[in-house]
């Protein structure tokens, strides 16, 4: 199966839920673009925005990255706006794309990670999870669907 998610520029939505410690699902909806250059660099931005009735403040993420030539995996630098900034790195297998990141100069030692299991040429499915030291404190799950340009 060939990769279209972020090895491919595009657009995505994707809706889900948000789950905290000891917290209920909470919905959350947002979109995600993938650009890229051709020197093998790669942008992505994305937006998560959760109800108007939650305590959560939408999240933006900027990523930017590089495929090694040749290679399935990656490096990137993420700015987070609530977490600042983030390096992390990517492999790309058969079927999953998987993200493992941390937080730079923090004293939480906060960290995470994302798994995208390929469904179609149009869809995906993410989980991901925050960590502070060795402890999960949030999970998301959502569908993620290509937006025809």
């Amino acid at each position: 199966m060939a990769h279209t998610f972020l090895l491919e520029p595009g657009r995505w939505t994707m809706q889900g839920s948000w789950l905290e410690r000891n917290g209920l699902p909470i919905s959350v909806k947002g979109m995600t673009l993938v650009a890229w250059n051709r020197d093998n660099w790669f942008t992505m931005a994305t937006k998560l925005i959760f109800p108007s009735n939650s305590d959560h403040s939408e999240i933006s993420l900027q990523y930017k990255g590089r495929l090694h030539d040749g290679e399935r995996q990656y490096t990137f630098l993420l700015q987070h706006n609530l977490l600042g900034q983030v390096e992390g790195e990517g492999w790309i297998g058969p079927d999953t794309i998987v993200q493992r990141y941390w937080v730079l100069g923090d004293r939480q030692r906060r960290s995470g990670f994302e798994t995208l299991l390929r469904v179609n040429d149009t869809s995906y499915y993410l989980t991901s999870g925050v960590l502070v030291g060795h402890f999960l404190t949030s999970t998301m799950e959502a569908s993620l669907e290509r937006q025809s340009t």
